[in-house]
């Protein structure tokens, strides 16, 4: 059996193998860039496109036109103090205090202006207004949707600080 020594690596084969080698990872990786770079054009385009007739940037806060309206947005907004007043009679049984020492359950009366940010389904950012114990009040809520799982998550229930009629 006879050993043959292994070519140097200025040898012009080594360094022509070496060469297209390197040539041809440099060619994917520009191939691959491209193929990126198409996919976040085409995303930037989508994201731009009509969302219920109306232009919407995936992400941005946008203004819900005639909140009066719109049923899902009022059905939002019955849900958020439904879940507020859930949330308090849970809190109040914690403590031991029985559910009527919050001064009475909220009842919804109309959501008065939304926002909505397109993510993950839908975010909308309310003013409801509701009466407790014959007075009316004013609060923020922030619900998460997401339909097709038919979820909804009250995120933040206060009292609105912001909204002025």
């Amino acid at each position: 059996m006879r050993l043959v020594q292994p070519r140097s690596i200025s040898s012009p084969l080594y360094f022509s193998l070496s060469l297209s080698s390197t040539h041809l990872s440099i060619m994917a990786l520009i191939r691959s860039s491209a193929l990126f770079l198409l996919a976040l054009y085409v995303f930037l385009c989508c994201s731009w496109r009509a969302v219920h007739g109306r232009r919407i940037m995936v992400g941005g806060w946008t203004e819900v036109q005639d909140v009066g309206c719109n049923d899902e947005v009022q059905e939002v907004g019955r849900f958020s103090v439904d879940e507020f007043n859930r949330k308090q009679h849970q809190e109040a049984e914690a403590r031991g205090q029985g559910s009527s020492s919050n001064g009475g359950d909220l009842v919804f009366s109309e959501v008065v202006m939304a926002k909505q940010q397109v993510i993950t389904g839908v975010k909308y950012y309310l003013y409801i207004e509701a009466f407790r114990d014959g007075f009316r009040q004013r609060f923020d809520a922030i619900v998460a949707v997401k339909p097709w799982l038919q979820s909804k998550e009250l995120l933040i229930f206060s009292p609105s600080s912001g909204y002025r009629s």
